[in-house]
């Protein structure tokens, strides 16, 4: 939570790692673990940015698993899917 705040109150990215695809990877280690949370934004309200957080996992491997990266983007694709349907 430390560095999600952080990110927060600085306004920097810096945390994240650009993925493919406008999805965003966030690097926290834990207790030995390095967990990744996969990430979007949501800038559509223009006063507001949202940052979602699709889904995490512990990182095995050095490279973000591609089945990974494809759950985010299907996440995000059904996230704005479903906002664009409230608004008709």
């Amino acid at each position: 939570m430390y560095k999600i705040r952080l990110a927060e109150q600085t306004n920097d990215p810096g945390p994240f790692n650009k993925l493919r695809d406008d999805i965003s990877e966030f690097r926290v280690t834990y207790f030995g673990n390095q967990i990744r949370l996969l990430a979007f934004w949501d800038k559509s309200d223009h006063r507001n940015v949202l940052v979602l957080v699709t889904h995490g996992f512990i990182k095995k491997v050095d490279k973000v698993p591609g089945n990974e990266i494809e759950r985010a983007i299907n996440i995000r694709e059904k996230y704005f899917k479903d906002k664009i349907q409230d608004y008709d």
